[in-house]
Parts: structure tokens; C-alpha cells; sequence
């Protein structure tokens, strides 16, 4: 976990080593004031020497001086690190997320990403900060004092080392309970995340149907898990200070007493016990650091297990070694393909899937709900793989496409249609990063879609807001078909994408790519049949199977799933059923 997490360190190795370096530096001379001190009380301020006081004074001061200047510069690079490393690691897992197939991001669920991107990053922050500054500088100034106490008086140093050991097992049995607890906690903020993604994306649900307090209720639950389990953690490791303080203070009222007695003896000065006592002050401060080093490490721990869980996740879907650069047409081949979401043979989606597509070819795609319509296309840019079988596309293996390659040559506007925030022209741009404004003009011509875009004051300029909420359905759907007309695919899916517009739009829409690209084959996912009735063919689906394939005409005369669909639909629209025609 450490070496990948550190692999994300890059451009700031420089500021990590310097802060470590100057934090050394600024142990030294701290450590060099009480000795400093000891002679000045001793050899001045008891003999009445001024000139001895003075001149032990001066170095004291100078001392201090040089050791706050190292303290700042290592201040300095500490930050410089430890922010650089944030940043890189929410590069990286932004990178790794960007790379992600489909069925990884399955395996991943939004809400849990988001916790990784912000708090686990936050807390390995946190984490890397103390240990280039902190757990460099406690340990040393731990080490230094003890050694400079020994040179002092070695049989009072020994109490120290008594109260290491006992602190240590302490510690070591606060973080074995403590951070099983820390991992809970982050699920659990997973869980919170995804309720709070989940109600803001869908307010509008919420208020329709009076749902307020329900997602509240919900909310309070999720919260209130964090809130008991974190206590428990944080309850454990609050144990920490009080355990580490009993012990060294007693340890200074031991050395105090014994003190006391080797003064009186005259085998121990004033100023060596002042000096003797600061150290105990050195190594309790010490101590101090490295207990709230221990909670943090043990709260980051969790946090970077999650983070490398991420980054060491491969892509399910990957190129080939020496993938083809190009795709010679539009054609599609399902070669007995069966799919399963699991990878398993047992829990198959598409199941014995054979179909030829010929360039060029307008298919329209029907099937009830669950048939698998979606994952059928979905195959084909490679968005899944295939389990069993093989999909082609201009005669060539998916698997052996260069996955730019093809899923540039493939365009699909999904069933779940997106817009980011930004300009009309922007969100258009994505199929196209180099369209002028008369080809986004005439991209929005074929989707119907200039029509309302020149209705709107700042025309292909008007800011689309996040998620599109500033456009209605029927206008989402329009701008996604007319960003995926402006890549000028081999290929073009539209899963379920004019379902919010209304059937003139709809054949105006079909009108206009047909004309447009004219040579580009189409698969239309449609629940009516007005827009898949003029296709050269339509493909019935059942559950995960082709059911029947052929012409509207030829499936009105043999596929009663067809024939049900089609009479439902025209007497819903008041219209004369084909069997009674």
C-alpha cells in the first residue's frame, strides 16, 4: 500500500526529503538549549558571573533563532509535499476512474469513489504531513533528549526507558481495536454519500411525491451509524492521552524526588536537574506527537487501503497488443455471443445472440422490458465484452480494435442522456472538438434541435447548467443525438433516444440522418413502433434471445410479440389494428 501510494509522490521527492532534513536540523538546536541553560544557571546566575550569563544567553538565543528558521523551512516543504501528494493521488484516481470499464465502475458505486477522491485523499494528506515533520521530529527529539540525559545523569535517565516499553504495548493495543472501526466508518460514509447523490439528483421525485421526511429519516440513520461508530473509534483512541500522561508524569515526580536527594547529596547540580526536567518535558511532548502520529496513521491507513483498492484495479477491458487502427465500414456481426454482467455462464443477459448487420443498414430494435436490448448495443463500442462468442465490426474482432479507434467510428447516445455544465456548443463539441459553428448549426438541424437553441438569447452559447436542468427531456435527447451526428460515426446507436420527443420530431430526426449520413449504419432501440417501422429491419428481443428478425410487414405476418406491440400501439393512438385491416 505505502510504495503505491508514495509512486504518487513524483515532482515533490525534492520537498519531501528537504522537510525531513530541516526538521533534524531544528531538533539539534533545541535539544542544545537545555545543556546551554544548565551552564548558564550553574557557571552564571550561582557564581554571580554576568559574563558567563551573558555569553550562554546570546548562544541560547541564537540558537532559538536558528531553530525556528529551520522549523519554518521545513514548515514550508512540509506543506509543498504533502499537498503535492494530495493532488497527484486525485489525479491518479481520477485517471484510474477514466480507464475504468463499465463493469469496474459497476463494482465501484459512485458514492464510494466520491469518499475516495475527498476524505481517504484528505486523511493520507493528514498522514504524510505528520510523517515528514512530525514523525521525523518526535522520535529524534525523543532519541537526543534521552542521549543528552544519560550524559547528565544515566542512573535518572533510566526511569525513561522504563515508561517507553509500557507506552508502546498501550498504544499497539489501542490501534488493533481501534482501526477495524475507521474502515466501518468510511463504508458507511460510501453509504451516505450515495443517499446524498441519490435525493439531490432526484429532488424533484422527492418533493412530487412528499418524500421529505422519509429521506430524512434515511439520512439521520446513515449519519447516525457514523456518529456511533466513529465515537467508539475515537473513544478508543482518547484512551491514549491519559495512559501516555499517567506515565510520564509520574516518571517526573520520580525523577523530582530523586532529584532532590542527589542535590542535597551534591552529586547533581540545580541547573543539571533544570536541564533533566526540560528533557522529561522534550520527551513528553514527544511522546505527545508520536500518539497523535499513531491515531492519524491508523485513521490513513484505512483511507489508503481504500485509495489503492482503486488505483490497483486494471481495466476489465484493454487493447489488444498490436490493436488495428482503423474500422473499414459499418458492419456488425454477433457471432453466437452470449453475455453475462456476473462473468458468469450460469447468469446470462444475452444469450446465443446471431445477427449480420451490412453497412449502411438501418435497424430498429424492439423488445419489452428486461429483453436486453441495451446490452446487446452496448457490446458493440466495447462498453462490455462479450462472454462467450464474438462481435465484429467492419470484419474485425472488437477485441482487436484500438478502443479509441472504435469508440470514435461507434457513436451511442445512451439511454441515460448527459449534458455537463457548460455551453450548447461545448456539450456538442465533445463529438467533434474541432466543429465550426456552421457544422454544430447543421448537427443540431438533423436532431431537431436548432429550433429551440435559437429561441434562447446567447444561442449555441447559452450555459447548460449541471445535468442538464435547464433543458427539458425532449431537448436533452436532441442535443446528445446532434453531438453524436457531429462525430460522423461508421456506427450510430440510439438506445431508447427519442422517446421524450414526439412523433413528427421523431421522423424528422430519422429523416435527417439518413441524409446526413447516409452511410452510416444505425441501430435504433425504440418502445415505439413509429420509430423503428421504416427501418430495413427490425429485431425483436425476449428475454436476452433474438426472437425474430425481419421487415415490418414481415413481422406483422409471423411474430405475434411484434403483432402485440404494434395493434396496441395503434389503437391506443384511435388508429385501425392490422388485423382488422
Amino acid at each position: 500500500m505505502i510504495k503505491k501510494i508514495m509512486e504518487s509522490v513524483r515532482e515533490y521527492k525534492k520537498a519531501s526529503i528537504l522537510s525531513p532534513v530541516f526538521v533534524t536540523l531544528e531538533v539539534v538546536m533545541e535539544v542544545i538549549i537545555p545543556i546551554l541553560m544548565a551552564r548558564l544557571i550553574d557557571q552564571g546566575l550561582n557564581r554571580g558571573n554576568m559574563r558567563a550569563t551573558w555569553f550562554y544567553g546570546i548562544i541560547m538565543l541564537a540558537c532559538a533563532a536558528v531553530s525556528l528558521s529551520f522549523g519554518a523551512l521545513a514548515g514550508k516543504f512540509c506543506a509543498t509535499a504533502s499537498t503535492g501528494l494530495a493532488k497527484n493521488l486525485r489525479h491518479d484516481l481520477f485517471a484510474a476512474v477514466q480507464g475504468f470499464s463499465f463493469k469496474n465502475i459497476d463494482d465501484f458505486s459512485t458514492g464510494s469513489l466520491v469518499t475516495r477522491m475527498t476524505t481517504d485523499v484528505t486523511n493520507v494528506q493528514m498522514a504524510y504531513m505528520l510523517l515528514i515533520r512530525i514523525a521525523f521530529r518526535a522520535p529524534l527529539m525523543l532519541i537526543f533528549s534521552l542521549i543528552m540525559s544519560f550524559v547528565i545523569n544515566a542512573r535518572m535517565s533510566l526511569y525513561f526507558l522504563i515508561a517507553v516499553p509500557i507506552l508502546g504495548v498501550a498504544l499497539g493495543l489501542i490501534i488493533k481495536y481501534a482501526h477495524p472501526l475507521f474502515r466501518k466508518v468510511f463504508k458507511i460514509f460510501d453509504r451516505l454519500n450515495t443517499v446524498v447523490q441519490e435525493n439531490l439528483r432526484g429532488i424533484r421525485v422527492v418533493k412530487s411525491y412528499v418524500r421529505k421526511d422519509h429521506e430524512i429519516e434515511k439520512f439521520d440513520g446513515i449519519s447516525g451509524d457514523i456518529y456511533t461508530t466513529y465515537s467508539k473509534a475515537e473513544k478508543l483512541m482518547a484512551l491514549n492521552s491519559p495512559v501516555m500522561q499517567a506515565v510520564m508524569y509520574a516518571c517526573m515526580l520520580v525523577i523530582a524526588w530523586a532529584g532532590a536527594k542527589l542535590i542535597v547529596a551534591g552529586s547533581l547540580t540545580t541547573g543539571q536537574l533544570t536541564s533533566l526536567i526540560t528533557y522529561i518535558m522534550m520527551i513528553l511532548m514527544s511522546l505527545m506527537m508520536l500518539s497523535m502520529i499513531f491515531v492519524m496513521l491508523t485513521i490513513a491507513q484505512a483511507s489508503g487501503e481504500r485509495i489503492v483498492e482503486v488505483l490497483n484495479t486494471k481495466s476489465s477491458l484493454t487493447n489488444a497488443a498490436d490493436p488495428v487502427e482503423s474500422v473499414k465500414d459499418g458492419s456488425i456481426v454477433f457471432d453466437n455471443v452470449s453475455f453475462s454482467y456476473a462473468d458468469d455462464p450460469n447468469k446470462l443477459s444475452l444469450k446465443n445472440i446471431n445477427l449480420n448487420v451490412k453497412p449502411g443498414e438501418q435497424i430498429g430494435i424492439i423488445g419489452g422490458t428486461g429483453s436486453a436490448k441495451s446490452s446487446l448495443v452496448q457490446l458493440i463500442p466495447r462498453l462490455y465484452d462479450a462472454t462467450v462468442g464474438t462481435v465484429y465490426v467492419g470484419g474485425i474482432d472488437v477485441k482487436n480494435i484500438d478502443l479509441t479507434v472504435l469508440r470514435h467510428d461507434v457513436s451511442m447516445v445512451l439511454q441515460k442522456n448527459v449534458l455537463f455544465a457548460g455551453t450548447i456548443a461545448d456539450n456538442l463539441r465533445w463529438g467533434n472538438p474541432d466543429a465550426t459553428d456552421a457544422e454544430l448549426w447543421r448537427a443540431c438541424e438533423v436532431a431537431c434541435a436548432d429550433e429551440f437553441i435559437r429561441e434562447m438569447p446567447d444561442g449555441l452559447d447559452t450555459m447548460i447548467e449541471q445535468g442538464g436542468t435547464n433543458v427539458s427531456g425532449g431537448q436533452k435527447q436532441r442535443l446528445c443525438i446532434a453531438r453524436a451526428v457531429l462525430a460522423q460515426p461508421k456506427i450510430l446507436i440510439l438506445d431508447d433516444s427519442t422517446s421524450a420527443v414526439d412523433t413528427k420530431t421523431d421522423a424528422k430526426i430519422r429523416k435527417g440522418l439518413k441524409e446526413v449520413i447516409p452511410g452510416t449504419t444505425t441501430l435504433i432501440i425504440a418502445q415505439r413502433i413509429s420509430s423503428i417501422e421504416g427501418a430495413d429491419r427490425i429485431v425483436v428481443m425476449e428475454h436476452g434471445t433474438i426472437a425474430d428478425v425481419g421487415t415490418s410487414d414481415e413481422l406483422l405476418s409471423r411474430s405475434d410479440i411484434y403483432r402485440e406491440v404494434y395493434n396496441t400501439q395503434m389503437q391506443m393512438k384511435g388508429g385501425q389494428t392490422h388485423a382488422e385491416a
